[in-house]
């Protein structure tokens, strides 16, 4: 249903930012230019009737966000962790939407739990609580097993949320398509791909079985790092709309005031949060894609504790190995291996000037550099480093999206807790140690050893696919070989071959 009736929908949009007023406190915030400033509120002023009214007790922008639903929560849970681009009290407001939304009653959420689970609440759970958080997807009560009493938390779908996500996506998609028509320019950045790209990963959200076993792989890949902790998933008291993990006891990471009363170390926390992300990134390709305050606790020993795994981020090695040499190169300055880094992935047309490309991302890196720690930011040189791609013609690159926005969010985090932060500093020796380990001489040994050991997969298939090739190349040069062998297909064998026997002594040799 992507049709023009959802321009209904976007226009319902700005008319509740202007009848609740969010909308001159959303564009002061992000310094809005007066033609742009004057031109939205003149095309939203006379439709403020259309616009949802909200709760007048909450304050503009969380009140407009919370009445026009889930996507647009999602929207200033990121914003919430980034005081440096909205201001603090902005994002203080906007620090509600991370767990305290307007919950639904507990009779609702044990008739689901009943259904799902096959047995009453009575049967499984004592002291089943009121809801202790409720977010934009779901809530979450607390609870006793019944049969030993371990204290657990039950997270349970909101009523209607597909539904309700199904209408902001489609709206989403119109506006995209509308963008690519009416802005051609604009069709390099794949407005359309990029709602693709969110609505797989919110499609992902709404089936908790898919969330209990990405926790589950997540507590594979980080049970040996140190000061962090998951909760493990109750498997047996799961399923598509619930899911029960180990509760979790600490402090939420966005209250600063009881961290300190508690004696934690903000600066180390900050730290820590920032390298345990790169460290999952980097590292194992998977990480948490969704590290507000909301879904991070400190335990008791310092030790931070993650929940909440309805967005999990991959990106394979290659891409791993490209996103870290672009790190390490601005940390360096090297602008030289930055620009030659995007032309070697593709990420810029070869047609391109690499020494014009160095140029102009030097003077992306020089002037973040030359600010105090205080000022360094991630989410400036992500927006300074897009402006330049969009002049060299780098197209949206979907892989990267939910590495980069979870990057954002993480520095927000880290610089609510020590706005002094260093972002660079913190990041420089693990991305150096990951440089170290996968482009390294070891790492070359290791690559040969694993295409070795793919290619001798294919050891008992390489006569007969040989003898195949050699009967194609006899054929009459009238007759065309199979689409799917090129001609020189008997060379490529033969040379697979030769190469699969030569890296199988040398790892013999070695």
């Amino acid at each position: 249903m992507r049709g023009p009736h959802n321009i209904l929908r976007l226009i319902r949009t700005g008319a509740t930012l202007e009848r609740t007023g969010a909308m001159g406190l959303i564009m002061d915030a992000f310094e809005a230019p007066p033609l742009v400033r004057g031109t939205l509120r003149f095309l939203a002023w006379p439709f403020q009737w259309l616009g949802y009214k909200g709760d007048p007790t909450t304050p503009p922008a969380p009140r407009a966000l919370t009445a026009l639903g889930p996507a647009y929560i999602k929207f200033g849970q990121i914003l919430s962790t980034r005081p440096d681009l909205v201001g603090d009290e902005l994002a203080q407001q906007l620090r509600v939407l991370q767990d305290k939304l307007p919950p639904f009653s507990v009779e609702i959420a044990k008739r689901s739990i009943a259904q799902e689970l096959g047995q009453p609440v009575e049967a499984l759970f004592d002291d089943f609580s009121p809801p202790v958080a409720a977010a934009s997807i779901a809530q979450v009560h607390k609870a006793r097993l019944r049969e030993d009493g371990t204290a657990v938390a039950i997270k349970v779908l909101r009523p209607g949320i597909e539904r309700a996500f199904r209408r902001d996506i489609d709206a989403f998609y119109f506006a995209a398509r509308t963008i690519e028509i009416l802005a051609p320019g604009a069709r390099r950045l794949r407005p359309t791909e990029v709602i693709a790209h969110f609505e797989g990963v919110v499609m992902g959200e709404l089936d908790l079985r898919l969330e209990a076993s990405s926790a589950s792989e997540f507590a594979a890949n980080t049970g040996n790092d140190a000061g962090f902790q998951l909760p493990a998933v109750q498997w047996n008291l799961s399923s598509r709309r619930i899911m029960t993990m180990a509760w979790a006891d600490g402090l939420p990471l966005g209250d600063n005031a009881a961290l300190d009363e508690a004696g934690h170390d903000r600066a180390v926390l900050g730290e820590r949060v920032l390298q345990l992300f790169l460290n999952h990134a980097l590292r194992d390709g998977y990480f948490h894609a969704d590290m507000h305050q909301g879904n991070l606790k400190v335990a008791a020993n310092g030790d931070i504790i993650a929940y909440d795994f309805g967005i999990m981020g991959h990106i394979d090695e290659y891409t791993r190995r490209v996103y870290a040499e672009i790190l390490y190169g601005f940390i360096r300055r090297d602008y030289r291996r930055v620009a030659e880094v995007h032309f070697e992935a593709g990420y810029v047309p070869a047609d391109r000037d690499v020494d014009a490309f160095a140029r102009a991302l030097r003077a992306v890196g020089e002037p973040i550099f030359g600010m105090d720690a205080s000022k360094i930011s991630m989410g400036s040189l992500l927006s300074y480093l897009f402006e330049v791609t969009e002049r060299f013609g780098m197209e949206t690159r979907t892989e990267l999206i939910l590495l980069q926005r979870t990057m954002v969010v993480v520095e927000g985090v880290a610089r609510s807790l020590y706005p002094q932060i260093n972002i660079w500093q913190v990041a420089k020796p693990v991305v150096e140690d990951y440089v170290k380990s996968t482009i390294g001489p070891r790492a070359v040994l290791r690559d040969l050893g694993r295409t070795a050991a793919v290619l001798s997969r294919y050891g008992p298939r390489l006569p007969k696919l040989v003898e195949d090739a050699l009967i194609r190349q006899s054929m009459p040069l009238a007759m065309p070989a199979p689409s799917r062998w090129p001609r020189n297909g008997l060379w490529v064998l033969l040379g697979a071959s030769v190469g699969a026997a030569a890296m199988f002594a040398f790892m013999i040799y070695i």
